[in-house]
């Protein structure tokens, strides 16, 4: 099968790891995506979660393993084509910058930590793509092993999203120990869910839905055990679960012999599960609920498709932020056609995946450099980065948001702030064309030197720039003898100086 007509996801959860690999089909001008492999291996990886949020080898050791096997079957895949996320675990783990690159070479591809808004909103659109086309409001609920996402959308748009820290791995640990099952233990779940759930119930209930769906391998599990064993006609039910939770306690654990349809590989993490969903129901006052396919890996591949006919969400979270902080549209767009006019002088003659994404950053982060503006003028670019690490940014992965950090936190100033990030030498050379791009347009006026170039020779940066039009730019000169200070002077892997020609 032709690999450029493939698409890849790989989503690593806490509770299991998941490759979903899709078929491109084009018809009536419309983009599907149809699957052709699916891969799912329960790692239970927020079970290695000590109390300092530690991950233990043990639990690294499962992830390795299944991600060399995922590894295999997709190592022919473009880059471009994978895209792997990581939810709750990777997210609050102490030990993740240790653990992460030792997953990522294992797998042969970059692994994107996704911030709970952002995993809520390829959970909706997973489920959303996987249901018939409805004008009606619907409430998706994702169970995962580390948390629970909670959206209201329509069509294919979230309208309310939120992620809290309940899951049926996390709650296993903490309320049924090994999968044993206590009607103590399980109040005490109960009453953690919807402690938590107390916070966002309101807005949900005001708010308001027509269907709700449950779209995770909780949802499924329970959906299959209440009809199968009669709790149940159709999906979840609060007397169906309240049946079910009988059950459990009565025997101690889901190992029950009356219990129907539960697969092996959910029984130790179905009382937790149960224990967070009749939490939702009681808090959000749901009445019934049906099995959604797809979730975060569907919404996942949908959202490559997206990028792949350049509808990347990214750029419209970019122009939403440039609406709400009030952004000078011009001067952003100029600083952004000079950095990346220096950008593509400077960058390697052979297209590489990490120079895309590089170039495509130093675009977003040109255009939403002077977001701290409507902030305080005094360090505004400090404002900026701040904003841009912690904002909820549609399409953006933690990574992502920290290299636009990175850049609007450099793009002015002294260097020495931006050690910390530990950049690479492409992300300096990147940071360099931004700054020197707000440089040369401080003035917020076009420039029009006749020779302007920038090239790199082994650790040296050096700036060509028209003698006479220099001359008679005396504030600019000056400014390129400070930023040559400032690159001689920080601990940088790179000199810098200026030609006069």
């Amino acid at each position: 099968m032709d690999q450029d007509n493939l698409l890849a996801a790989v989503d690593l959860g806490s509770n299991s790891f998941r490759l979903s690999i899709g078929r491109i089909v084009q018809r009536e001008g419309i983009s599907q995506i149809y699957a052709v492999d699916r891969l799912k291996e329960t790692v239970r990886l927020a079970a290695g979660l000590n109390e300092k949020m530690v991950l233990d080898e043990d639990a690294m050791s499962r992830a390795i393993a299944v991600l060399e096997r995922f590894g295999e079957r997709i190592e022919d895949f473009p880059p471009t084509r994978v895209r792997v996320v990581a939810t709750n675990t990777f997210r609050v783990a102490s030990n993740i910058k240790e653990f992460l690159p030792r997953a990522e070479a294992a797998l042969g591809f970059p692994i994107e930590v996704v911030a709970g808004h952002e995993e809520a909103r390829l959970v909706f659109s997973g489920v959303a793509h996987e249901l018939p086309p409805s004008d009606n409001r619907r409430l998706v609920i994702d169970i995962g092993g580390g948390s629970t996402e909670f959206i209201i959308g329509e069509h294919l748009e979230p309208k309310l999203m939120q992620s809290l820290p309940m899951g049926c791995v996390s709650y296993t640990k903490a309320y049924f120990p090994g999968g044993a099952v206590t009607a103590e233990g399980f109040q005490k779940a109960e009453m953690a869910g919807r402690q938590e759930l107390e916070i966002i119930a309101k807005q949900y209930r005001k708010l308001g839905w027509a269907e709700a769906y449950g779209s995770s391998g909780t949802a499924k599990a329970l959906i299959a055990t209440l009809e199968e064993s009669g709790f149940s006609e159709k999906g979840i039910t609060l007397e169906g679960m309240q049946k079910l939770k009988k059950v459990l306690i009565r025997h101690g654990s889901a190992k029950a012999p009356e219990l129907k349809g539960l697969k092996n590989d959910r029984m130790q993490v179905l009382p937790a599960g149960l224990a967070i969903m009749m939490s939702a129901f009681k808090e959000l006052k749901i009445e019934r609920m049906f099995q959604g396919e797809g979730a975060l890996r569907v919404g996942v591949l949908y959202d490559m498709l997206g990028r792949q006919a350049a509808v990347d969400k990214r750029d419209e979270s970019v122009k939403q932020f440039i609406r709400r902080y009030h952004i000078d549209t011009k001067q952003a767009a100029r600083i952004k056609q000079l950095a990346l006019q220096f950008f593509d002088q400077i960058r390697p003659k052979e297209e590489t995946p990490l120079a895309l994404e590089l170039r495509q950053a130093l675009g977003w982060a040109a255009d939403l450099h002077e977001v701290g503006l409507s902030i305080s003028q005094n360090a505004y670019h400090k404002h900026t980065a701040y904003v841009l690490s912690n904002a909820d940014m549609p399409g953006f992965s933690k990574a992502d948001q920290a290299i636009l950090a990175l850049l609007t936190l450099g793009h002015q100033g002294r260097l020495e702030k931006i050690n910390p990030f530990t950049p690479t030498r492409p992300q300096w050379l990147t940071l360099l064309c931004l700054r020197l791009a707000a440089l040369f347009l401080r003035r917020r006026q076009p420039i029009h030197p006749e020779k302007l170039a920038i090239e790199v020779n082994n650790n040296t940066i050096c700036v060509s720039i028209d003698k006479t039009w220099l001359e008679n730019h005396p504030l600019t000169q000056y400014s390129l003898q400070l930023e040559a200070n400032q690159w001689k002077n920080a601990d940088v892997p790179l000199s810098f100086k200026v030609m006069a020609v």
